[in-house]
């Protein structure tokens, strides 16, 4: 049978969020799934969590060299395993929400001209209502972004966004065509963080995107929060700079100064507007 999405789960350590995670997409409706779960562990933790799983669908596969940390590395392990017509980069503590995919698969078959489409997402989390209430309005916030680019177009708005502003989805918040993640190579293993924008960026320039102003997915919020934290540590702030500068960089070599220039002051000018 056909598989319409390829589900690309990197995972280290985490099994009780990872079997939450398989799950969402095992209940699934109206469209087939497979699943790959890339283990970064060197112990191989997640064996057994697939193994008790008794479901053909469920694909385990350990990282020979376990890369201490490098997601973009991890998650091209498993695309280019992928059989099925969409790819989704699921991180292993995120849920996908009943019905998603099949929405999913609607919106692209409407919109056969674009790669990516991607939706709402909805923090939870076991970390202080604080911290919870202040993602909540971060992703709010991401959604009315995502809604204003989309009235300008599928392509240069959305890269313009990623670029120069506050990100408009995390990884694990868009679904891939499977042929556009190869176009675009995949992640890039020199980045470490921000990995998961300049993948997008790429694509939503390419290919264009489409986004669904409802739940796409619901994100798990820790403490401290990775994108949120009060005080990031030195190492993290530093791999954010390198990633951003790195994303740009090529941005800038691969479609020219005067498209990278026009976007940071359109972009700029949009921003100054939603005050």
């Amino acid at each position: 049978m056909p598989v319409d999405f390829s589900v690309v789960i990197p995972t280290y350590r985490r099994n009780r969020e990872l079997a939450e995670a398989i799950a969402s997409v095992q209940a699934q409706a109206g469209v087939t799934v497979e699943i790959l779960v890339i283990d970064d562990c060197p112990d191989g933790g997640a064996e057994a969590v697939v193994h008790r799983l008794h479901d053909a669908r469920v694909c385990y596969l350990r990282n020979p060299r376990p890369t201490g940390g490098v997601p973009s590395l991890v998650r091209n392990l498993g695309w280019p395993r992928a059989q099925g017509r969409f790819v989704h980069f699921l991180d292993d503590d995120d849920i996908v929400p009943l019905g998603h995919y099949a929405v999913v698969a609607d919106a692209f078959a409407r919109h056969p001209d674009v790669g990516l489409v991607f939706g709402r997402v909805e923090p939870f989390g076991a970390c202080p209502e604080a911290q919870l209430q202040h993602e909540r309005k971060f992703f709010t916030k991401a959604a009315r972004n995502a809604a204003m680019c989309a009235s300008f177009g599928c392509k240069l708005a959305f890269a313009g966004q990623m670029l120069f502003d506050l990100p408009i989805l995390v990884c694990s918040a868009g679904v891939v065509r499977r042929e556009c993640v190869a176009g675009v190579g995949g992640f890039d293993p020199n980045i470490r963080l921000m990995e998961d924008a300049d993948f997008h960026t790429r694509v939503m320039r390419k290919y264009g995107a489409r986004f669904l102003d409802r739940v796409a997915l619901r994100y798990r919020i820790g403490f401290p929060s990775l994108m949120h934290a009060p005080n990031p540590p030195p190492s993290q702030l530093r791999e954010q700079r390198q990633g951003r500068r790195r994303m740009r960089a090529k941005y800038h070599g691969d479609h020219g100064s005067v498209e990278f220039y026009a976007l940071a002051l359109f972009t700029r000018t949009i921003r100054l507007a939603r005050r």
